[in-house]
Formats: structure tokens, C-alpha cells, sequence
């Protein structure tokens, strides 16, 4: 854990420049992301505000000075209506800032966000199979591992896995 605390919030119009900053460095630095040009602070206002108008959450991890220093969220993970009970997250923590917590932290409060609601099951969709802190904040949260789609991203010339990973959100459920 790092020496800096921080706290996770809802997020706000204000930590949209801090967030699309920590994006864009993943898309041009990283392979979680398979998109290869990072969006506008406009482009990522537009899909936040269209993920909380359809009451999915979006949380930052902020530092005492409001630093944005991570950030997760829940989305659809596919639009055909069957699919509306399950729900897919995503999250970045800034350059940096990895290895002190702030991923789990994100992702155990996403959880939570995401049982109040109507979800039953949780999808976690990690680009490249070698993303190995992103698999095991998963593993430490409760997913488990249903699948590898193998070479179906190229980013930065080379070919990309995809991890699928899955938890229940429901008690009775599995």
C-alpha cells in the first residue's frame, strides 16, 4: 500500500481531465486498451455521461489534494437486452501509481457499486494475456478465469490476447 492515502468517490465533471489523461497514456503506452488513438476529453464525457445516464458507476480513486490517481467503471458488456443483467469494468490506475492498492481498492468499490443494482454477473475483458497485474486484482477480487481468445488485437505490431474472467454479483448465484 502507498504512503499517500486516497479515497474512492463517484465520479464528477471535474476529474474528467485527470481521468481522459490517465486513458491516453494507457492507449498510447499500454495494451490493456486495444484502442490506438486516445479520446478527447469530449469523446470520454460523451460515453461517461451516456454510462451514468443508464445508472452504471463510475468511480475514481482520489488522493487528499484530489489528485485523480485511478479510475473504474461498470459497463454494458453487450447491448442485445439478454445481456442487461451483466456488466463489464474496466479499470486504470495513472503511471506510476500501480502496485500501492488503488486497482483493488477501484475494483472491490465497483463491486459493491455493482451489487446494489440489477446485476447478477460481472465481466472482466483484459487485453493481453501478459497483463498479469490486471489478472491477479481480478483473481484477488473474486473472478475466475473462463477463457482466452488468442491473437484477436494488434497493437504496437505485435498480436494480442484477450482475457475473459467472470464473478457472480449475487449470493445465490454462480
Amino acid at each position: 500500500m502507498s504512503d499517500e492515502s486516497f479515497q474512492i468517490i463517484p465520479y464528477q465533471a471535474r476529474h474528467l481531465a485527470q481521468v481522459t489523461a490517465i486513458y491516453a497514456h494507457h492507449v498510447l503506452h499500454g495494451t490493456a486498451s486495444f484502442e490506438e488513438v486516445p479520446p478527447t476529453e469530449a469523446e470520454i464525457a460523451e460515453r461517461f455521461s451516456g454510462l451514468l445516464e443508464d445508472n452504471y458507476p463510475i468511480l475514481v480513486a482520489i488522493t487528499d489534494d484530489e489528485k485523480v490517481i485511478g479510475y473504474a467503471y461498470g459497463g454494458p458488456h453487450k447491448l442485445r437486452s439478454a445481456y442487461r443483467f451483466t456488466v463489464e469494468d474496466s479499470i486504470y490506475v495513472a503511471p506510476g501509481m500501480q502496485r500501492r492498492g488503488i486497482g483493488h481498492a477501484l475494483l472491490s468499490a465497483l463491486v459493491d457499486e455493482c451489487r446494489k443494482g440489477p446485476f447478477h454477473q460481472m465481466l472482466a475483458v483484459i487485453g493481453d494475456s501478459n497483463n498479469a497485474s490486471s489478472i491477479g486484482v481480478h483473481s484477488s477480487c473474486g473472478f475466475t478465469h473462463f477463457g482466452t481468445a488468442k491473437n484477436i488485437g494488434f497493437k504496437f505490431g505485435q498480436w494480442l490476447d484477450v482475457v475473459y474472467m467472470q464473478r457472480s454479483l449475487k449470493e445465490d448465484m454462480r
